[in-house]
């Protein structure tokens, strides 16, 4: 299954950050082919060639496939003539110049997803700053594909909402619909983001409301009750959205002057009763 467009540009941009952040002149990196033990190199920055593109790296090959089969970095200084590694792609590496190079794996929930390579065209130690650096970035890959995945998830999960359902059974449902809204700011793919915020409007829709007048609430607005209405403080909520907690109250304090309430109990209702929230 190859790297679909959304998982492209978050390799693409943490290829970027790699570089800006070590001074790397060359970085690549892929992920893991879906039921395949290995990695198809599909993002290049820095390169002089097109000798990595494609590439297929399988587990226990090469710097790629160690880093992949012992699930952490490795590197090593002069590629060509490592003793640490097996050389199955030496003339794809030394068609494009590389001598230093390292390789961070990308890993999920303990299962490795991907790799990120950096590389000098001469032949001297990588040290612990551009180890480290070149760690930061994987890790931002793995926050993007545990977003990703929490959301096609959810996605699944309440995609056909029934109206019928009530009592704790509906309760989930409410918890599903703050989870995906809570996720949908984080989300940098816009169809992937506009379908969440889709789902979430048909779960709304669905919900158990008394026909209330509609009300008109921002984005940030709703955000805030979908958490408040799952029982979160301020504190929580802005941790989830990504805000400060003042910036919370605001939101909150919005929300509830347009729906009439006083509390925020009563907020949560009355955001319930006109179609707001499900």
């Amino acid at each position: 299954m190859a790297t679909d467009a959304a998982e492209a540009v978050e390799m693409r941009g943490a290829l970027v950050r790699l570089r800006r952040a070590t001074g790397l002149p060359v970085a690549f990196g892929g992920l893991v082919e879906s039921g395949r033990r290995q990695v198809r190199i599909s993002e290049l920055s820095g390169t002089a060639t097109s000798a990595l593109s494609a590439l297929a790296v399988t587990s226990g090959n090469g710097l790629g496939g160690k880093a992949v089969a012992l699930a952490r970095p490795c590197a090593v200084t002069d590629y060509s003539t490592s003793r640490q590694i097996s050389h199955e792609y030496d003339v794809a590496v030394a068609t494009e110049g590389l001598c230093s190079v390292l390789a961070v794996p990308v890993v999920v929930r303990r299962r490795v997803r991907g790799v990120l390579y950096g590389a000098l065209r001469t032949a001297q130690p990588l040290g612990d700053r551009t180890l480290g650096a070149a760690v930061a970035a994987a890790r931002d890959v793995e926050q993007a594909l545990v977003v990703r995945d929490e959301a096609r998830d959810l996605l699944a999960a309440a995609r056909e909402p029934d109206p019928a359902v009530g009592g704790a059974a509906w309760e989930e449902v409410r918890e599903a619909h703050g989870a995906l809204r809570a996720l949908a700011p984080r989300i940098l793919d816009p169809a992937l983001r506009g379908e969440l915020l889709a789902v979430c409007g048909r779960l709304a829709d669905a919900g158990p409301g008394l026909g209330a007048p509609h009300v008109h609430l921002a984005p940030r607005e709703v955000d805030v009750l979908a958490c408040v209405a799952g029982g979160a403080t301020n504190a929580v909520a802005a941790e989830r959205l990504g805000l400060r907690p003042e910036t919370v109250k605001g939101y909150l304090r919005s929300a509830m002057r347009k729906l009439g309430a006083h509390t925020r109990l009563e907020a949560v209702v009355a955001a319930r009763r006109a179609g707001v929230l499900p």
